[in-house]
């Protein structure tokens, strides 16, 4: 499994990922699931991955193609002329690698399935961020919905419910979703350690090279520390339940 946020913000977009990819408790393998493209000053987009790993990286390897030699290869993320083109044709991307997979393997829908998020922006348009679906259609942030989520999502989404602000700084918004990250891990095996971030603001079109953050890394084991007292003090200050034949016991 994975876990995998993408978030827009005031200032920009932000995005998280974990690497840990498991066919059982003995065999877990470390892979990244944070793609990127820049054309700086022109465009930025960045894909987090979820789901099947054969169909997320063939689906990576042909737009990795496509970018590098557009002219041979098809129409490229490079090329597109909105970011909802690029997430469209991601989409179908994505759509055609499953259906391909699908015809020559096993019959189970879900085997080959994968999720995306999509965001970026391109030089004269605001940022925008997609959600892909394995049938390739997709959805969209807003100011309702300003975070999209992939992979086991269910754990760390509460933080991000409770805690969002969309004027948060990059700093705040790493912190926020290291605190999102910590719950999921240590309610599920299959997420974890290192984990990749990455921000760009508005309108810079030259992205950062995604940081890694190992499991040892201080920030993150000072943020982990940090949330665990603090919900044990918040518990603790919670006023107990009146119930008939509760108190005091």
């Amino acid at each position: 499994m994975t876990y995998c946020v993408g978030m827009k913000l005031t200032r920009g977009l932000i995005f998280m990922s974990d690497t840990r990819t498991n066919a059982g408790v003995d065999n877990i393998s470390t892979f990244t699931k944070m793609h990127q493209w820049t054309v700086p000053g022109e465009r930025v987009i960045t894909v987090l991955s979820s789901g099947n790993l054969a169909t997320t990286q063939a689906v990576m390897s042909v737009l990795d193609e496509r970018a590098s030699a557009p002219f041979d290869c098809g129409t490229s993320v490079l090329e597109t002329s909105t970011m909802f083109r690029t997430a469209e044709l991601i989409g179908e991307r994505l759509a055609a690698t499953i259906a391909r997979h699908k015809g020559e393997g096993q019959t189970a829908e879900s085997t080959f399935d994968a999720k995306l998020i999509v965001g970026g922006q391109i030089a004269g348009m605001p940022p925008r961020l997609f959600l892909v679906y394995p049938e390739g259609n997709f959805i969209e942030a807003s100011e309702d919905t300003p975070f999209l989520q992939i992979g086991e999502n269910k754990y760390g989404k509460p933080i991000l419910v409770r805690a969002f602000d969309p004027e948060m700084t990059f700093a705040e918004a790493v912190k926020l979703l290291l605190v999102s990250f910590d719950s999921t891990i240590k309610a599920n095996l299959s997420v974890g350690a290192p984990l990749d971030v990455v921000w760009f603001d508005n309108d810079v079109l030259d992205a950062i090279e995604p940081r890694r953050i190992e499991a040892d890394n201080p920030d993150w084991l000072a943020v982990s520390d940090g949330w665990g007292d603090a919900l044990k003090s918040a518990f603790g200050s919670l006023p107990d339940p009146n119930l008939d034949g509760l108190s005091g016991r």
